[in-house]
This record gives C-alpha cells, structure tokens and sequence, in this order.
C-alpha cells in the first residue's frame, strides 16, 4: 500500500527544471495544467509539443490503476505482451462485481462466492507481474486512489472514466481503455490527442445547502454532456481554494459527464491537510517544497482569457443546490425551479428511493453533512417515507463513520448501509420492487442517470444531487419538496423544517480501519502460475484480431443505424453483463442491445439482410460473420458518450463490424476503436447521416493511401442500383493508422517485445 514516495521524489526532482524550460520554449506563462503535461511528456515529444499545436503527443504516466470488471480484459492483454512486471506502479481494485442487493455483509460474501474465479484470476495475475490488488470490499477505485495514491502534479491513467477523481488532489488523471493501460504497464509511452483548456474561475464561498457537487452540476448544465470534449477543465480562483480536497475530487469525478478529457485543483492548504489526514505527511513536505510549480502562474489567472481556450465563472455566493436530470447529467435545475419542472414535464413526483454515496460523494465530509439531515429526522420525528441506501467509497471512510457514530444515524432513520463498492451507480442493484416497469423516480449523489442505468427500467426517472439534498428527498418523500424553504409534518402533526447541514471535513480523531483491504504482489512472481479454464464461461484468453486485408473495403451491410444517444452502455451494457467482462465472446452477446434503430425505433431489433427477418443485434451480427461478410455501424452525435469500458469497441471488432460511422465521437470510446485496429469515421456533411437506408451495403475507398489528415471515401449502395457518395473524416495519425493496419495495437506491442 505504499504510495511510491521514491517516484514522487523523482518527479518533483525534475519538476522546477522541466516547467521553467517549458515557460521559457512557449515564452508565456503556464496554466497548471500545462505544467504537469509538459512535465510528463517523453523525451521526444518534449522537443516539439510546447507550442500546443501538436495533435496527438507522447507521455510518460507515473502510475495506472484498473478496476476489475475492466482490469480483466486490460491484463488479458498485457498477458500477451512479453513483459516479466509491469513497467510502473499499478493497482487493480475488485469494485464493480458486488451487486447491492440485501446489505453489505451478505452482498459481499455473495460476491466473493460468485465471482470467486475472476477474483483469483486478478489476484494471481497481480501477483505475478508485480500488480497491487485491493480485495473485494476494500473500496471503490477513485476513492481508495484518492486517499492513497493521487499525489500534486502526479500523472495517472485508469481503466474507468471517473479517473479523473485524483485531479481533486493535483493530479493530471485520465480515463483510459484497456489497451492504453497495457501500453503504459509495457514501459511504452501513452498517446493523447493535445486537449483545449477551458478554465472555471471560482469566486465567493459555498454556505449553507450548497456544496462541491453543486459545482460541477452548474457546469454540467452550462456545457452539456459534450461540451469538455477534447479539453481538460482546470479549476481556480479562491472558491477554489476554499473546498475541501474531497470536494474537489467529487468536481473532477464527475468532470467525465461533460466529456472532459480530465479535470484539475492546484495544490493549496485543502491539499495538504488532506495528505496529511490520509497519512501522507511525507508528499506533504515535499509538495510544500515545489508548491509554486503546483498551481497555474499568478498572470495566468490574474488574466484567464489570455490563457484558456474558454472561461467559465461561477461565484459561490450565489450558487443555488442543482438537481440534474431526468435521463441525463446534463439537464441542470436549481432548486428553486425545480418544483415547477417536475409539474411542467409530468415526471413522477412520488420519490421511491435515495440513495447515496458511490464514487462520486463518499467522502467523510459528504457522510457528515447527510448524516446531519438525517439526525433532524430522528430528533425532529419525522417519518422517513422513501427507502435509503448509504454506500461508502472505502474501507478507511466506512471504518471511520461506523466509529464516529454515522451509520448508525443512517440506520435510525431506515438507511441501508451497502458494501463498499460501484454497486447501484453502475446497475449492480438488485431493486425491491413491485412493478419493475412503473413509470417512477429516484434521486442519487452519482455522477450517471443515464436511461435503465441503475435499475434496467427504462421508465425510471432518476435525478441527481449532493448527499445532502438526496436526504432531504428521502425524508420527504416528494420531488416537489424544497428543504431550503419547505416544511414537513412530523409524527405529532407539527410543521418542522430542516436546518442547513453541517459538515466535517476530516475525522477529527483522524481515519481508522483494521483492514484496509490492500494485498501486496509477490517480490518475485516468476513462479506464480495464472491459470484460465479453458471451459470457463467468465474467462477467456484472447486471439489476436486479424491484420488488415491490404484492399479497401467492399459490400459492408448496415448492422443497425442508431438513433440519438448510445452511451457506452447502449453499447455493451452493464448490469448482469459484468460478469462477462472476461470472456470476449460471451459479453459480445450484449452488443449494441441497447441502441435504438433508426427504422423501427425498437432497442435489438435489426433487419439482416441475408434473411429479411428481424431480429437481435448480436445475432444477425453472428450470422453475418458466418458468412464472411463484414457490417458497418451508423451512430448519431457524441457516440460511446460514458464509461471507458473497451468492451464496447472489442465487441463489434471481434464480432466483424468494419467501421462504426457517425456524426462525432466521444474522446475515450474513439480511441478504443483505434486500439483494436477498428475503423472509427465520422461525417464531412453530417446532414450525410439521413442518406443511410436499412438495406445498404458500403464500399469505403481510400484506405490503400490511408493518411493523417487524408478523407476517405464511402459508396452507400442503395436498394434498386442507386447510389450515394459521401466523404468522411478520421482522427488517425501516423501511428494509429499502423495500428489499424496490423489488426491492433496489441499486435505491434507483441511484435516489439519478440
């Protein structure tokens, strides 16, 4: 469990020189984020990248962290990549298989018995090549990161998209697939397209209802769910100084939902009691002792729109709690409008469950500030009229609030506490209810509330807010509530109102726990032995994808056209799905199950043109590759919006899918496509998307001179011998389009290590 206090010296060693060669190479002054991307860069891109011009750059990553339902398929490939011990520290953390179903101490033992294969397959692979495994139940990923491995100035990648939690702490913390993890734990350098700046000045202070969360929800609603696409959001200003590191880290977490490639703090106070609250005094010390490199140069922020490509400014004074949703993390309300637009739109008023905690808002503070709410229900003798779910982040967080007394507030007023796991946020959740299909509402603190997210039901609405307001829902039971201004009556008939919450930032008696969780890997793990049944349904070594054919490509069907929002769990969804995260070809069975077609508006159902009959996605997918002929997928704006899972480009590649065309991608999933050597295209004209017919079949030209910055062409053969011939755009660059044409990334890693 240690933190690597040597690479951090070493880090900050280089930091003062690298930073002032970079200030004197670009000949301006430097935001923090371009201190630590500078700082980071490989020796040769070093030599060309400071004018910010560049498109995609090399980096040198301090660490990687995986979590397992993603971790299963990044170390399937590293398996493959030749190398004895991963190159830099890494960590895989056992969060997302536990599904909340009853309570934490029988999810867990349920979980440990059900998953038990998959769990001595990332212990035993951890073990071997040099990997910290954090067990099951010891916390979710960006939590238990935060409090042990997130470091200012610090540059991370990890297998989730909410990586971006460590920025709470100073740390540049990028979401990542599979694939790049297995680049970087392979000692090779780690390719990102240069993002944007945009910058968030932060003015005033939070007081009373409003918190961290509220924050990035004003943003959310201000830049919408593509907004941060290809950028990195660097927050300033002294609102900013003014939260806590945890507060911080709930901003940067949920960054992922405006498509940000990262979200980041300078190093400040808040920092540095959070180090040392978390045992880290020593980064502390050293961190003091380079804190001018930790933050953006004074002229940067004294003059932002000279710096940043945008500038956002929200003062704190003002800032009202936000309510996100429905069906979208973007769709910001205060709360004094609220009210009025769950009457005007005609969503379920009637709250059935809160439910808080999760990687997002599980901080001590946020325990605090909900246990707050939930104490006035006790002692103010209000009933509790929706059900209520509690699920710390970490082992350390949970410990510690068990001690001081919170769980059990939680439990008097009728809370659940869950394991300390992803469970409800990532559809883990095996809900009571009596009518799965009923129109209904929900509010959590996650950072999702994508359609069937949490609970398969595409009829919930669910709404998200900080822990505290969530809470306040719960007691009252009613969207139309407004605790800031609304009574409620208590078992006596009396009119009572919430006072404002109040919260603790760290323990006062500092954190505590028994047993972290953290297993070390073994000194030498040449000997370990990782063992993968060939007849197992949950693990399945991988083969490598096939080169390209050398020929552009003809006779393409259209799989299915997808009709607006497919997230990458319309992709490859989650849920009962995880178990499969191992086994390529089992999960592909939820492939694109999810995604509306554009012709009959129906989710899974798809015309296959071999047959005339419709029928699944997957299946008609399946017969197409038994026949040796390939498909193409057609999507809409912000395509593989979501998680990092690469499940979602693995599948259509092992499957036979050619090329996923569409108006724009998201930043990770478009990578993803490239690293298992898919085509990911997207319309010159997007008004090109509705010359798309269910029975074409595409030729796509050009890929015999496939270059940087170079169209390609696709001839859209229409039914009865007419035809259509549009342009589309691609991202590639040089290596990437290496990639494409030896069937992978994997493959040239192979190739370079024989």
């Amino acid at each position: 469990m240690a933190f690597d206090l040597d690479m951090i010296k070493k880090v900050y060693s280089n930091l003062g020189s690298r930073v002032e060669a970079a200030r004197k190479a670009t000949g301006k002054p430097l935001t923090l984020t371009e201190k630590i991307l500078y700082t980071h860069l490989t020796e040769g891109a070093a030599k060309h990248a400071y004018n910010r011009g560049v498109d995609y750059v090399d980096f040198a990553p301090d660490r990687v962290a995986m979590q397992d339902a993603t971790a299963q398929m990044a170390l399937l490939q590293f398996m493959q990549a030749g190398r004895p011990q991963v190159a830099v520290p890494s960590t895989v953390h056992c969060d997302h298989l536990i599904q909340a179903k009853i309570g934490a101490d029988k999810d867990l033992s349920t979980a440990k018995d059900q998953n038990k294969e998959v769990y001595d397959f990332l212990a035993s692979v951890s073990d071997k090549y040099g990997i910290g495994f954090w067990k099951p139940g010891a916390g979710i990923i960006h939590q238990v990161v935060l409090e042990n491995y997130a470091f200012p100035g610090g540059m991370m990648i990890g297998t989730d998209s909410h990586t971006p939690n460590a920025g709470g702490l100073g740390m540049i913390a990028i979401g990542v697939g599979g694939a790049d993890a297995c680049d970087v734990m392979a000692g090779l350098p780690w390719e990102l397209k240069f993002p944007k700046l945009i910058g968030v000045k932060l003015t005033g202070k939070l007081s009373g209802w409003t918190s961290a969360k509220d924050i990035i929800l004003k943003v959310a609603g201000i830049t919408t769910v593509k907004g941060g696409t290809g950028a990195i959001v660097e927050y300033f200003g002294d609102g900013a100084t003014s939260l806590s590191a945890t507060g911080k880290g709930t901003i940067c977490n949920m960054g992922a939902e405006i498509g940000a490639t990262t979200s980041i703090f300078g190093y400040d106070p808040k920092s540095e009691a959070y180090l040392r609250g978390t045992e880290r005094g020593d980064i502390a010390d050293l961190a003091n002792a380079v804190a001018a490199h930790l933050t953006g140069d004074p002229e940067v922020y004294a003059n932002p729109e000279l710096y940043f490509d945008q500038v956002i400014e929200i003062n704190l004074d003002e800032l009202e709690p936000h309510i996100n949703g429905p069906f979208t993390p973007d769709l910001a309300w205060p709360i004094s409008k609220f009210a009025q637009a769950v009457k005007e739109n005609n969503w379920p008023t009637k709250l059935e469950v809160g439910l808080i905690g999760s990687c997002t808002n599980s901080s001590y503070e946020d325990i605090t500030r909900a246990a707050s709410i939930a104490s006035q229900a006790i002692s103010k003798n209000i009933k509790t009229t929706a059900e209520f779910t509690i699920t710390p982040g970490s082992e350390l967080v949970r410990y510690t609030v068990e001690r001081d007394g919170y769980l059990k507030t939680f439990e008097s007023m009728g809370g659940v506490v869950l394991a300390n796991a992803c469970g409800p946020c990532i559809g883990q959740w095996a809900r009571h209810t009596d009518d799965p299909s009923r129109k209904n509402s929900i509010i959590t603190s996650f950072n999702r509330n994508f359609a069937k997210r949490q609970d398969g039901n595409p009829n919930t609405h669910a709404f998200v807010a900080s822990p505290e307001i969530v809470t306040a829902f719960v007691i009252a039971g009613d969207l139309t509530f407004n605790p800031l201004t609304d009574s409620l009556p208590n078992a006596a008939g009396e009119m009572v109102k919430f006072d404002e919450p109040m919260g603790i930032e760290l323990p006062v008696k500092g954190f505590a726990v028994e047993d972290a969780g953290y297993q070390a890997p073994a000194e030498d793990g040449s000997a370990v032995e990782v063992k993968v049944d060939p007849k197992s349904t949950r693990l399945q070594l991988l083969d490598p994808f096939a080169a390209w054919e050398g020929t552009d490509i003809k006779g393409l069907k259209l799989l299915i056209k997808a009709k607006g929002k497919c997230t990458t769990d319309h992709i490859s969804m989650a849920g009962p799905w995880l178990k499969f995260r191992g086994h390529l070809d089992n999960i592909s069975n939820n492939m694109l199950i999810g995604a509306i077609n554009y012709f009959n508006d129906k989710a899974d159902t798809v015309k296959n043109e071999l047959t005339g009959q419709y029928g699944p996605v997957p299946a008609t997918q399946r017969d197409y590759k038994a026949n040796g002929i390939g498909s193409i997928v057609v999507g809409d704006e912000n395509y593989g919006e979501g998680s990092s899972r690469e499940h979602a480009a693995m599948e259509p590649r092992h499957l036979g899918v050619r090329a996923i065309l569409v108006k724009s991608f998201a930043r990770i999933h478009e990578t993803n496509l490239k690293k298992q050597g898919m085509l990911g295209l997207t319309f010159a004209n997007s008004a090109d998307y509705d010359k798309i017919l269910e029975d074409d079949t595409f030729d796509i030209n050009g890929l015999t001179t496939f270059a940087p910055g170079k169209p390609l062409q696709i001839v859209i053969n229409h039914k009865g011998g007419l035809t259509d011939t549009i342009e589309v755009n691609h991202t590639y660059n040089a290596q990437q389009i290496e990639w494409f044409k030896a069937g992978g990334a994997l493959n040239i890693i192979r190739r370079q290590q024989a």
